[in-house]
């Protein structure tokens, strides 16, 4: 199967311990200065029976890598270039999910950092389409100029992981969308963890084991 033509850069694996037909998906979500590559290392670490896409974001970054959004001084995403990668990911959520054999009630994301906050901002926007978020290492982005639908989030389920010694995005931001989630009355696992800006293998060890709860 050749990649989709679509709207971002990505690879994807298919199950390999899988029947014919829909996979329970996950699709991965990069931080800022890495690429596609980056959250597949994961692959071996999460059940065999998912179909992993990892899409890259689409601005290059200066440093190298690629980012989804410019940061402003007050730690904010730039609207205009957070506003088009959320429209390339939206679209991208909606060709993969026709283009490849994804099970549409079976669809998770997994983000590290830029990667959780666009994740967020993906399943806050269309949380019918989205099972589940695994948000590691970010914060959710209480921004003006997205519509969260906070009232229909009964049926899209979270992971929150982050570090205690974080200090890039600290751990009060992950405890600020624990509490925000928790009041919209989503279904939420929340752990902090010893580590700094990073996904640790107890982290990822906990992940794993909660998106396999997530299959038939």
């Amino acid at each position: 199967m050749r990649p989709l033509a679509t709207t971002l850069d990505h690879r994807f694996l298919l199950p390999e311990r899988s029947g014919n037909g829909l996979h329970p998906t996950i699709l991965l979500l990069h931080g800022r200065g890495s690429d596609e590559e980056d959250l597949l290392s994961l692959a071996e670490s999460l059940d065999e029976r998912f179909l992993l896409i990892s899409a890259r974001a689409p601005f290059a970054f200066p440093s190298g890598g690629y980012t989804w959004y410019e940061v402003q001084e007050s730690g904010d995403p730039h609207q205009e270039t957070f506003l088009t990668s959320y429209g390339k990911l939206s679209r991208f959520l909606d060709d993969v999910s026709a283009g490849y054999p994804v099970d549409p009630e079976r669809i998770l994301l997994l983000g590290f950092s830029m990667g959780t906050v666009m994740s967020y901002a993906l399943a806050l926007t269309r949380p019918a389409l989205i099972r589940g978020v695994a948000a590691s290492s970010g914060y959710l982005p209480e921004v003006p100029f997205l519509s969260y639908r906070w009232q229909e989030l009964g049926h899209t389920a979270f992971f929150i992981s982050h570090g205690t010694e974080d200090p890039i995005i600290p751990v009060a931001m992950a405890r600020r969308a624990s509490a925000l989630l928790e009041s919209a009355g989503a279904p939420l696992v929340y752990r902090e963890y010893p580590m700094p800006h990073t996904i640790s293998e107890q982290s990822l060890r906990d992940i794993a084991a909660w998106t396999t709860g997530f299959l038939p």
